[in-house]
């Protein structure tokens, strides 16, 4: 890279995210809430009650907020994840895999290192997890670096590799013998993430995830690794031409973000589970943080807002809706596969909303500015890039 490529990476100012740019997932939500209330009136019941309930059991006081973070975390994990990905022009959707992974790693390094104080301890379970993670997704990388094999496939596979891979694990080698449950052996004291509050679920994990958002952050934006990264998912060959390595770039997005996913798995076997508890199926937080990513736009601050968006309706949906007000917690489901169709229309948005503009104008008869019709065929590229989220 040169100096003066360099030096506009380190003194520049680091892009935040603006209203414009979040308009589209803002308005994704209020219209999938709209749809629930819909669905939720087909089936019978009473939206209002059924919203009030979801409010109540997430956000209606201290210690549900709390559970909410909690229920949060893994999803900070898989939405970066998923968006770091994105970046480099990657779609991993192994997270489910790499999660499973992460936690088996974590598991064992909780358990299997007796002696270490805690403030070593901890630190080598959360690195178990993301190395595990990491060199799960290293394979599709490679694949997709060396022989042009399209990651969406590779990852599909490993995750049901990984699936049956782990329980094999489990039961035949790693199974506690003084219990009945499939699981590891608990992990010791020295390797459990404390609570912060009495009574709660509350860990240490929130701030691991939040250090961590603000870590990609960092990465994407004020290093030279993160600006070929991006490079890389903007425009391959441009990148390959001014001497960036696109090989091993997308080697690199792939183990970093499937490190993220592992990390995630860690941070609920140290904080949560205190096992790993093979359920012989996903979990859904590799899945779910495709959804964060989305409508977070692949930005880690859009990150955080979404991941506990989702976390509010995964906790909301059955404490809540289906406890209270007796709604189906598959509404939950409709919403969350409603706010992904209407990220997935932005570029029907990007097209309807120049054309309605340019009616309305129309209809008030010609202004000053004739030019204006121009704004009924926007770019291609805006909706490209939007679409991407790069």
């Amino acid at each position: 890279m040169s100096d003066r490529k360099a030096k506009r990476l380190f003194t520049g100012s680091i892009p935040l995210p603006t209203f414009e740019g979040f308009l589209v997932p803002i308005l994704a939500v209020v219209a999938a809430l709209l749809v629930g209330v819909l669905f939720i009136l087909w089936v019978g019941k009473d939206p209002i009650l059924a919203y009030k309930a979801l409010w109540r059991v997430t956000f209606g006081s201290t210690r549900n907020t709390l559970e909410t973070l909690v229920d949060t975390v893994p999803l900070i994990f898989t939405g970066l994840s998923v968006a770091l990905a994105f970046r480099c022009g990657l779609f991993n959707i192994g997270g489910e895999g790499q999660y499973l992974v992460g936690s088996l790693a974590a598991a064992v390094a909780g358990y299997a290192l007796p002696g270490l104080p805690a403030v070593v301890h901890i630190p080598l379970v959360l690195l178990a997890g993301f190395a595990a993670g990491g060199l799960w997704a290293a394979l599709p990388g490679w694949l997709k670096a060396r022989f042009g094999i399209h990651e969406v496939i590779n990852t599909i596979m490993m995750n049901y590799i990984s699936l049956y891979f782990v329980h094999w694990l489990v039961i035949a080698h790693l199974k506690d013998p003084t219990n009945l449950s499939q699981r590891t052996p608990k992990i010791l004291e020295s390797a459990v993430l404390p609570n912060l509050l009495q009574n709660t679920r509350f860990h240490l994990g929130f701030f691991v995830a939040l250090l961590v958002a603000l870590g990609v952050y960092f990465l994407l934006w004020r290093t030279i690794a993160g600006y070929e990264i991006r490079a890389v998912g903007l425009a391959p060959a441009a990148a390959e031409y001014g001497g960036i390595s696109v090989a091993r770039n997308i080697i690199l997005a792939m183990v970093l973000s499937g490190g993220l996913a592992g990390l995630a798995g860690a941070v609920q076997v140290a904080g949560i589970s205190l096992a790993y508890y093979d359920g012989a199926g996903f979990v859904g937080y590799g899945f779910n943080g495709i959804a964060v990513a989305l409508l977070g736009r692949n930005h880690p601050a859009g990150v955080l807002v979404g991941a506990l968006l989702f976390g509010a309706l995964g906790r909301g949906g059955v404490r809540g809706m289906q406890a209270i007000a007796d709604v189906p917690k598959s509404m939950i489901g409709v919403v969350q596969a409603a706010i992904i169709f209407f990220i997935a229309a932005e570029g029907l948005f990007r097209v309807l909303v120049p054309r309605l503009r340019q009616r309305r104008q129309a209809s008030r008869g010609p202004g000053p500015a004739g030019g204006t019709g121009g704004e009924g065929a926007p770019h291609s590229g805006t909706a490209t890039e939007g679409g991407a989220g790069r």
